[in-house]
């Protein structure tokens, strides 16, 4: 279930003449018998609307006066979340004959054709004030409160995401709050505006067309949400037409090491803070680090807690990424397996987080282990980036909707998860061109199609966790042996040759200077060409001391490379 929550206009949507038809009370009841959540959002009064509809209880939230107050029929409870109407602005309407004139708790409304008469006392009186019409009404609020802020304090005390929202409505004051939903509908007598600016429209009007919209709802439920609105810009094809990821699909992106899988994640998680969609990354190379608005769970010395994920997820606008670097292949998969079912919980209770990330998959979802993924966790909005199908077990796999290949094994990639699921292969394949990869929805007709995308924002800097606390091995680690080998002094990551940099005698630091073992190392091993170009250049300057190539080294890797704890960052170097 993607749609946890129906949001509903009152006059001209939910009522005609200010009456709910029977046929709408019993679809409305369906639909909160089915487990969702229903908020009404009004511009009346609470006392009117108690008057004009007796069954408020029917609904989880209302939302009154245009936003400006929340209702909580269960236990009757009034939040008023603006200032009270100045009673010199009331006073002012009332002797300039202003008439009918209803003042609320933080509302005033009348009726046109007296919006000229209110604008004249706003002006007279220097207040700031908002104009809001409603088919004829004229409602005066604080600026800034309309039906979009009210809905959004509703949502925050059910907990639920308003991009996990389909609201309905039909006139002017209901634009901001079908906006800032995840879906939006509009009754058949909606204003043309309304209509045009909506997803989904209605061929019933006033409670018929809510009916309507209950019934795609309970049968289409996350199809009703249009990919260009909710779903993850991934680039264009060779027609120019964008294609989007939609949401609550399982995307699988495949290629070799170093082609750009994460590169394309991390983009995709940019996208996703556009959109305001909540996302939680498994990193376990710390291709995440430092990633822009997100809180990066990680010690670097220990496995992350799963109690404290857990913790951040639960927030309202947190994205978490999960840094698993010096977790064991055991401890990755075991906080994996503890967290999904978690994850899948909140997810029908609050619809967030929307995406789950979760690199090198292979690692957490190996073909070697069979795995059962039941209905309830299943992996609706995943991404999951690996180096080729073959690696990941046959449940997985069957869980995928679109997959995404890098060049130069696209089409083998694409054959071979379609050998694991038993599922046709396409007869062709486009030749891709520099910059593009490979996009195939299994499940439809469609033929794979080329595709080019953008780079991310953020700078991506590939497994520099890995490299900064992890253990690239006993083969690969840095040796400082010194001129005469009278050292061995192993360094299996980064910082660990910072620490032993700092303490051997000169000669040895000299000796692998001049040998250039160092920019050698951070070429080949570690990956890092543009790190290796800078020592590199310390490496052919005679001139300088060894005490200034050990500080301009150090300065080099601490740019790039984030200190555990602190400590290495406010090391010195001895001379």
């Amino acid at each position: 279930m993607y749609i946890l929550c129906l949001a509903a206009d009152y006059d001209g949507t939910l009522a005609q003449h200010g009456t709910v038809s029977a046929g709408t009370l019993s679809a409305l009841r369906k639909l909160k018998a089915g487990g969702r959540r229903l908020v009404m959002v009004t511009g009346r009064e609470l006392v009117a609307l108690e008057h004009a509809f007796p069954e408020l209880a029917l609904f989880d939230r209302v939302v009154v006066e245009n936003g400006a107050v929340v209702y909580d029929p269960a236990s009757g409870r009034e939040r008023v979340l603006a200032p009270m109407p100045p009673p010199h602005f009331v006073q002012r309407l009332i002797e300039r004959r202003v008439e009918p004139i209803s003042v609320g708790r933080a509302i005033v409304a009348t009726w046109e054709p007296h919006q000229t008469a209110v604008l004249d006392c706003i002006r007279e009186l220097g207040l700031e004030l908002q104009v809001v019409f409603n088919k004829g009404a004229v409602m005066v609020l604080p600026t800034g409160v309309n039906k979009a802020s009210g809905l959004k304090a509703a949502l925050a005390e059910l907990d639920i995401s308003p991009r996990n929202v389909m609201g309905v409505g039909d006139a002017e004051n209901d634009h901001a709050f079908l906006q800032m939903c995840g879906g939006s509908a509009a009754v058949a007598n909606a204003l043309p505006a309304v209509m045009a600016a909506v997803d989904v429209r209605l061929s019933g009007d006033h409670g018929a067309g809510v009916e309507e919209l209950v019934a795609r709802i309970e049968q289409e439920d996350v199809r009703l949400i249009l990919a260009s609105r909710q779903g993850l810009l991934l680039g264009f094809d060779r027609a120019g037409a964008a294609i989007h990821l939609p949401p609550a699909r399982a995307v699988l992106i495949v290629g070799p090491s170093g082609c750009g899988k994460s590169r394309l994640a991390k983009l995709l998680t940019e996208r996703m803070v556009e959109k305001e969609l909540e996302f939680c990354a498994f990193d376990p190379e710390g291709d995440y680090h430092g990633l822009d608005d997100a809180v990066s769970l990680s010690d670097d010395w220990s496995s992350p807690d799963a109690e404290e994920a857990l913790r951040l997820l639960r927030e309202t606008d947190v994205n978490v990424v999960i840094s698993t670097v010096t977790s064991s292949l055991s401890q990755r998969r075991q906080l994996l397996a503890r967290l999904l079912p978690a994850i899948a919980d909140l997810r029908r209770r609050t619809g967030r987080p929307h995406w789950l990330v979760v690199d090198e998959a292979h690692q957490l979802f190996p073909a070697t282990e069979k795995l059962s993924i039941e209905a309830g966790n299943d992996l609706g909005a995943m991404i999951l980036a690996t180096i080729n199908p073959a690696g990941l077990c046959a449940a997985v796999l069957r869980k995928v909707d679109i997959l995404i290949a890098f060049d130069p094994d696209a089409s083998i990639r694409l054959a071979e998860f379609a050998k694991a699921v038993d599922a046709p292969c396409p007869d062709s394949f486009p030749t891709l061109e520099n910059g593009e990869i490979l996009y195939w929805e299994p499940g439809t007709s469609l033929p794979p199609r080329a595709l080019r995308i953008d780079a991310p924002r953020q700078c991506h800097r590939r497994h520099t966790g890995k490299y900064a606390v992890g253990d690239v091995g006993h083969w690969r680690s840095f040796y400082f042996r010194g001129p005469d080998k009278a050292y061995n002094l192993g360094a299996k990551n980064i910082f660990e040759f910072l620490e032993i940099a700092d303490h051997v005698d000169d000669a040895t630091w000299e000796h692998h200077l001049r040998a250039k073992d160092y920019s050698a190392w951070f070429r080949n091993v570690i990956g890092d060409e543009e790190l290796a170009n800078e020592t590199a250049a310390v490496e052919r300057n005679r001139h300088l001391a060894s005490f200034q190539s050990r500080l301009i080294v150090r300065k080099a890797i601490l740019r790039c490379y984030a200190a555990p704890g602190g400590d290495h960052a406010s090391a010195r170097v001895s001379r």
